[in-house]
């Protein structure tokens, strides 16, 4: 049926852009550490997003009942908290150790979410590969601790990310869902990382690598994210999101030079493995594709 198959194209799509404009501007945001610190980073990164988000989708003409505006705040509160915490974690830990241990959150809601045994044969290959692409297992006692609880957290606001926002993808599109939780994140966030920054945000001087970070990093992907949170499950989601930590990966050795282990790619062949066969089942589920 044509109607199954265009809507989940459309949802692995979304999601492969997602995760590679992310990853790219993980990599530019990184750059602003040194000038601003990860808190006025997140400041800059969520403000210039919820305006860019507000001029494009106008989330003013949204009228949304209470049960809307629950799921909305929380969502918000999710995405704020996400990117705060991760951001910090990151100024602790490499960004590849914090990438796999934020996966927590998504694959243990995947975990939850599944209805199938068959579903979570993928789950656990997925959670296998992100253990094989940790950089330095043997390394991981001389991990800074308040990076890794950081890192977690970071998990657990991705994993109310996720739920909250297909409960709150019903408000009209996609783009308007994360203006409007955008918008939520900076409201609350934006005061306790300007706090948190290291130096004054406010440069003309960082304002054109800060737009791009917030392109890059929030205002594309998320909404690129949105259109596929509304077409599949929380379990396949979560499981495809699996891929990023494979992206940035293949970014290092693409951009960087980074040179991979065999365990590493290993990894990689059994999270692309654990993604298209949850791509497999979603397509062959008859109660899950549509849009909610």
């Amino acid at each position: 049926m044509p109607t199954i198959k265009s809507p989940l194209l459309i949802a692995i799509l979304s999601l492969l852009a997602a995760m590679i404009t992310i990853q790219s501007g993980a990599s530019i945001a990184k750059q602003l550490f040194p000038l601003v610190g990860p808190g006025g980073t997140v400041a800059l990164r969520i403000s210039l997003s919820a305006l860019i988000l507000m001029l494009i989708f106008r989330p003013w003409r949204a009228r949304l009942s209470w049960p809307q505006w629950r799921s909305m705040c929380i969502y918000g509160a999710s995405l704020g908290g996400m990117q705060l915490s991760f951001y910090f974690a990151i100024e602790r830990i490499p960004l590849g150790i914090g990438v796999a241990l934020e996966f927590s959150g998504p694959l243990l809601l995947a975990l939850l979410s599944s209805k199938r045994k068959k579903d979570l044969i993928w789950v656990a290959l997925a959670i296998l590969g992100i253990v094989f692409l940790l950089p330095d297992m043997n390394g991981v006692d001389a991990l800074d601790p308040i990076g890794v609880a950081l890192a977690l957290i970071a998990g657990g606001f991705w994993a109310g990310y996720i739920w909250f926002g297909q409960r709150a993808g019903s408000v009209g599109s996609g783009g308007m869902t994360v203006s409007i939780g955008m918008l939520v994140a900076a409201v609350i966030y934006f005061p306790i990382a300007t706090q948190l920054a290291e130096a004054s945000i406010f440069s003309w001087s960082i304002l054109p690598m800060a737009l791009l970070v917030a392109v890059m990093s929030s205002a594309l992907p998320y909404s690129l994210e949105m259109v596929a949170l509304s077409r599949l499950s929380t379990q396949h989601f979560s499981v495809l999101m699996s891929l990023e930590p494979a992206i940035a990966a293949m970014a290092g050795l693409a951009i960087l030079g980074e040179n991979l282990q065999w365990s590493q790619w290993l990894a990689i062949f059994m999270i692309i493995t654990a993604s298209m066969g949850s791509t497999l089942s979603a397509a062959k589920s008859p109660t899950k594709v549509t849009q909610e």
